[in-house]
């Protein structure tokens, strides 16, 4: 992942990102320096909190990485796998309805969530969601689509 600019967010736009996430996940992304990186080969754009890129822009929304959702533990829009997915969402695979123990009723079919595994509740993955969350438990079919997990470009991004 290269990096095309980099630039330090306007009071405005921090606002604006904060209230975002606050509304979509329960958490208070805080910090003391909040930079822009606009990439050249990615489909996204991050944001730098304190220097650790915890905000990415997915389809120009804000939502936190793994690294972010690990940093401030979202609330909402969580979904949680059991220790047999563990392995299959930490290496990219989209999340099946069997593997889930867990969903919060408010996500809406296209939402962003947050996949975390049970044992701790750590966050392994960022996905959208495919179907409702009362409808996200069950005994078959893909309902999480993956787009950010650990260990993978945008997780070891550092700049």
């Amino acid at each position: 992942m290269k990096v095309k600019s980099r630039h330090h967010l306007r009071s405005d736009e921090i606002s604006a990102l904060q209230e975002s996430i606050e509304a979509n996940l329960g958490v208070d992304v805080d910090g003391d320096a909040f930079e822009g990186v606009e990439l050249s080969d990615t489909d996204f754009d991050l944001v730098l909190v304190d220097g650790e890129p915890l905000v990415v822009y997915i389809d120009e929304e804000p939502f936190l990485t793994v690294k972010g959702a690990n940093e401030f533990p979202p609330t909402k829009h969580v979904v949680t796998v059991d220790a047999g997915a563990v392995s299959f969402v930490s290496s990219g695979a989209d999340v099946m309805r069997p593997g889930i123990t867990e969903a919060d009723e408010s996500i809406s079919t296209g939402d962003l969530v947050a996949i975390a595994e049970e044992t701790h509740g750590k966050v392994l993955a960022i996905g959208r969601a495919l179907e409702d969350g009362t409808d996200l438990v069950g005994d078959s079919g893909k309902v999480i689509e993956s787009i950010h997990h650990v260990g993978d470009d945008l997780f070891e991004f550092s700049v």
